[in-house]
């Protein structure tokens, strides 16, 4: 996280920060084992990330840089082992801080099961508006027509989730 801090302060502007598969941390696609996978996952990055956001407000420089944490979509709150969770993208997780975006702020819900998303609900479309947005790009001005079909980052949807801006 030093470095990505380090890239930040010297003007690079997309920094993307992976846990790496295999080496000192394992995946977080886990199927099974998932205490203690996630355990061990969480142990050796939840603080890297806080120091890093901590680093950055401390530097001046968290206001226009934005974090943004997600993993590939989200898990059912059940599966059928007892140690484990499958897949599915009716409920997600994001976590977005600095940049723009509106600190301490929940923004939408799944039902009780956390099976599906209930309450202003946002799909990945929306993520990729708002984080174009707080680029500074606005994503419909974007489009291209090519085939007579329209085509934009966004692919012709999405919407600034308003919410968690600033």
């Amino acid at each position: 996280m030093v470095r990505a801090r380090r890239l930040v302060e010297n003007g690079v502007r997309f920094v993307q920060v992976n846990c790496a598969y295999g080496l000192s941390n394992g995946t977080w696609d886990q199927h099974g084992g998932l205490k203690a996978g996630h355990e061990k996952n969480a142990r050796q990055t939840d603080r890297a990330v806080a120091g890093l956001i901590k680093d950055l407000k401390q530097r001046g420089l968290l206001d226009s840089t934005l974090i943004l944490w997600a993993g590939e979509f989200e898990r059912t709150p059940h599966a059928p082992s007892p140690d484990g969770r499958d897949h599915h993208s009716e409920g997600f997780s994001v976590f977005l801080a600095g940049g723009g975006i509106k600190g301490g702020t929940v923004y939408g819900a799944t039902d009780e099961f956390g099976m599906k998303a209930v309450d202003k609900i946002a799909d990945f479309h929306d993520l990729h508006a708002t984080v174009l947005h707080l680029a500074g790009i606005h994503h419909e001005k974007l489009t291209f027509r090519q085939g007579g079909r329209d085509y934009r980052l966004t692919d012709v949807h999405g919407n600034v989730i308003q919410g968690v801006i600033a």
